[in-house]
């Protein structure tokens, strides 16, 4: 995409989204999942049907019980039971909750230049995260960026569909035309936004979760929606 020959004017809000469009975190869930499928060692299913079992097995517990690394947890274990047949050995659910502390121990990692962009944004926009997940973890991760200072709110969804959109732009007292939804989920950040009436940016992250894809739709007339490739690109934008 072109760069922008003019900025929108100031006085914008942006949402912004946080995992994987400000810092990473699903490379962290593959690796653990990888190393799940590698301990679990199937010897009838593969290592891809492991993996869609895994799939479908984390979308029921979270229509059951949410986001977070307790719920992931909750999944691998379950995903282990159901395909050994066999409730779970001691050792085998110490080895998984290993794997699920290498997530919460790690340090956040910024995406490239995500703070310098953030601090130039908010210079002259309302900043505001919207994210989904469990408020504990996501409110903890944001204090460990160090990003936190940029936003004028901070909002943790349980889920992030239209009718949550349409909830914080009430809160929020906000004006849909001059307001942004940017994030690298279509499913969550970009396709309900444009519903309720947003415009959108879609970052596109290389490793954004399997549940989060989706084809990204138009926009409905009146409503933008741009593309950019890195987080920095918001700059010239706004």
């Amino acid at each position: 995409m072109a760069t922008p020959t003019s900025r929108y004017p100031g006085s914008q809000t942006l949402f912004i989204d946080a995992d994987d469009t400000l810092w990473e975190n699903n490379i962290y869930f593959e690796q653990a999942i990888a190393n799940f499928i590698s301990h679990l060692d199937h010897h009838v299913h593969t290592a891809e049907e492991v993996r869609s079992h895994l799939n479908r097995v984390e979308h029921e517990t979270i229509r059951m019980h949410g986001y977070g690394l307790q719920n992931f947890h909750r999944s691998l274990i379950t995903c282990f039971e159901q395909l050994r047949g066999a409730p779970i050995s001691t050792h085998d659910r110490e080895t998984i909750h290993t794997f699920v502390r290498t997530i919460a121990d790690r340090e956040i990692e910024l995406l490239p230049d995500v703070a310098v962009t953030l601090e130039d944004l908010s210079n002259r926009h309302r900043l505001i995260l919207v994210t989904k997940g469990d408020p504990v973890e996501q409110n903890d991760k944001l204090s460990r960026s160090g990003m936190g200072d940029y936003f004028h709110a901070v909002e943790v969804l349980h889920e992030k569909h239209r009718g949550a959109y349409v909830t914080l732009i009430d809160r929020h007292q906000i004006e849909p035309r001059t307001t942004w939804m940017i994030g690298n989920s279509p499913r969550s950040d970009i396709n309900p936004a444009l519903s309720a009436g947003l415009n959108a940016i879609f970052v596109p992250h290389p490793s954004t979760w399997v549940l989060e894809h989706e084809a990204v739709e138009e926009p409905p007339s009146g409503q933008t929606l741009l593309e950019i490739t890195a987080f920095s690109e918001l700059s010239a934008y706004f």
